[in-house]
């Protein structure tokens, strides 16, 4: 299958981020601020990531990481902040304002396609929006999550299991099988253990035991 072009991946991002805006649209301020699949981060913490990670270049994002000497974490937490605003409705506008960009630290395009289709089923499914996104969109995202670590531990996640979508197109990997759909398997793979019960297959227990922390 051929790999998409940058251009086409940054195009489905843009519409990701889009959808999401939308959907954000109508929260009440109790509602941007529940918890979500991200660690301790609420809903507006996870939008000022995704208009930091959509403002920070190559150069950037170096200074950045030297100036927390290579710590992610405080990396992530200092440009959220930057990007978050004095109300909700702020942060949202200047989510907005970053929608179609394309800017990103490396050329791993589908990285930073799966950041925001992973951040936003962070955000929609302890809301209970249900919307799913486009089988275009999260095929390359899985297929490259299979193959290797990047943001997260997904292809240590994916590591000796065969991966199918029931869904699409995708497929990867030898072993004990996991079947679900691509959204599921994304997520899975990217660690939100909500998600390992919309799969299944002999290979669920051991992807459980690895997202859950208790086995490699």
């Amino acid at each position: 299958m051929a790999k998409p072009l940058d251009s086409t991946l940054w195009a489905l991002a843009h519409a990701e981020r889009a959808a999401l805006a939308d959907d954000l649209a109508g929260l009440t301020t109790e509602q941007w601020h529940l918890h979500t699949l991200c660690g301790q981060w609420d809903v507006e913490q996870v939008v000022a990531h995704l208009s930091a990670a959509a403002s920070v270049g190559q150069w950037q994002w170096m200074r950045s990481m030297l100036g927390a000497r290579f710590r992610p974490d405080i990396h992530n937490q200092r440009r959220l902040q930057e990007h978050l605003g004095s109300t909700p409705a702020e942060t949202l506008d200047r989510f907005r304002a970053v929608i179609n960009s394309s800017l990103a630290p490396s050329s791993h395009t589908p990285a930073y396609l799966g950041e925001i289709l992973v951040h936003a089923q962070d955000i929609r499914q302890p809301l209970g929006l249900t919307r799913t996104p486009s089988i275009e969109a999260l095929t390359p995202v899985a297929e490259f999550y299979a193959s290797r670590n990047f943001a997260v531990a997904s292809g240590s996640n994916a590591k000796g299991l065969q991966l199918k979508a029931n869904d699409g197109p995708f497929a990867a990997g030898v072993g004990a099988l996991v079947t679900g759909t691509t959204l599921a398997l994304v997520m899975a793979m990217a660690g939100r253990a909500p998600y390992l019960e919309e799969l299944e297959g002999p290979g669920v227990q051991i992807l459980k035991s690895r997202v859950m922390g208790t086995g490699h």
